[in-house]
């Protein structure tokens, strides 16, 4: 899935239309956390200093009924002209693309800066509405992509637009997110250990099954690995179980047989008599074969973690999705922690798949050391599912 980047384009004295993900956690108008206004400046910077005029596109929240104050864009003007070293004009229209965003986009000079406001003031934006695509296309020349968090949705933005503008590239980050974890994917170093947690074993249905025909050990935890051990005829006592899952599991387990995969799942884990978010909760290591009938598996144990940090060191890549345990808890959080300790010890290409997991890898201070963390949590798993990601395949090829 090789696409152009802002590499293969010449952008002087164009306007540039760049999706980006300005997504970012506030709290009373207030920006609480801005890594992903951070993690565009390498695009928005090489751009300006290309001589591009800038024009920066992002949806922020989910506003329900039309435009809301709360979700405006303006906190994210302040901060991003704070961290640029320069003006941004915020082109703050309801309709998005109204009066003053044609103003501030007519009076650009190269290497300007104009935010417009929410693309999701506009319903047509999450129904990929061409006449918003087509208001939107009309500020620009050509078309960056550089929200990877988005690019599993048809939004006006994020693939609508690519109709009407010409050429449509992606930037760094979602460069870094196609070659990194496409080569993992299509073309891993191997040993190749995928580890696969979280609680929902319906959300990492196709994930397993795609994996399964590349990987060479795929390790299970969180709440999902209960489903495979009962599947394995094992007493779980109260742990997470979807029923409608045992037969799908007993064929995954079959699968992985057949195709020489190993498949590893908790042989210990750690109990307690009620799920909770309390650290006081009092926990027993059980077998994973023998939980008692009143007790819940909440992260797996300390053999365990040895079983899965043993994988991990044997790896060449490593991809990983999904936390161990209950990673929000601190006493359930052990599991977690020796696998993003063992990712962080490794030589191996490692990859987080977004989502919860690169949350736990975050809170753990242990960012730094992976070799790549997924802006995307959705996107990322979609990606791993194999699934074609319309805000990727809108745009050029390499």
């Amino acid at each position: 899935m090789a696409k152009k980047t802002i590499d293969n384009i010449q952008v002087a004295g164009k306007r540039v239309l760049v999706r980006v993900d300005f997504n970012v956690p506030m709290k009373d108008g207030k920006i609480t956390n801005d890594k992903r206004i951070v993690a565009a400046l390498p695009t928005i910077k090489k751009l300006i200093a290309d001589g591009g005029k800038v024009i920066l596109c992002s949806h922020l929240g989910k506003p329900k009924n039309g435009p809301e104050e709360k979700f405006s864009l303006a906190p994210v003007a302040v901060r991003l002209s704070e961290l640029l070293g320069q003006p941004v004009v915020f082109a703050n229209d309801d309709e998005v693309v109204g009066e003053n965003a044609k103003a501030a986009v007519a009076a650009m000079k190269d290497g300007d800066v104009v935010l417009l406001q929410n693309t999701r003031f506009r319903k047509e934006e999450t129904k990929n509405v061409e006449t918003f695509s087509k208001e939107l296309a009309s500020l620009a020349d050509c078309f960056v992509s550089d929200a990877f968090g988005s690019c599993h949705r048809a939004h006006c933005s994020t693939a609508g637009v690519t109709e009407f503008l010409s050429p449509n590239v992606a930037g760094y980050l979602i460069g870094k997110e196609l070659s990194v974890m496409g080569k993992a994917l299509e073309n891993a170093e191997r040993p190749f250990v995928a580890i696969l947690g979280g609680a929902k074993i319906e959300d990492k249905l196709n994930v397993i099954n795609n994996l399964m025909e590349k990987v060479d050990t795929l390790i299970i935890g969180g709440g999902m690995a209960f489903t495979f051990l009962k599947a394995k005829g094992y007493e779980i006592g109260k742990s997470l179980l979807d029923e409608t899952k045992i037969d799908y599991c007993k064929d995954m387990m079959k699968k992985a047989q057949e195709k020489g995969v190993k498949l590893l799942l908790p042989i210990d884990t750690v109990c307690v008599p009620e799920f909770t978010f309390d650290p006081a909760v009092p926990t027993t290591v059980c077998d994973a074969d023998k939980i008692p009938a009143d007790l819940e598996g909440c992260d797996i144990g300390p053999k365990t973690q040895e079983l899965f940090a043993a994988a991990v060191k044997a790896a060449k890549t490593v991809i990983w999705n999904g936390p161990m345990g209950v990673f929000e808890n601190p006493t359930l959080a052990k599991g977690t922690l020796a696998v993003a300790q063992a990712m962080a010890d490794s030589d191996a290409v490692t990859i987080i798949g977004g989502g919860d997991s690169a949350a736990a890898v975050e809170q753990m201070g242990l960012g730094d050391k992976m070799t790549h963390i997924s802006t995307g949590g959705g996107a990322s798993l979609e990606y791993l599912e194999g699934k074609v990601l319309p805000g990727v395949a809108a745009l050029d090829e390499a």
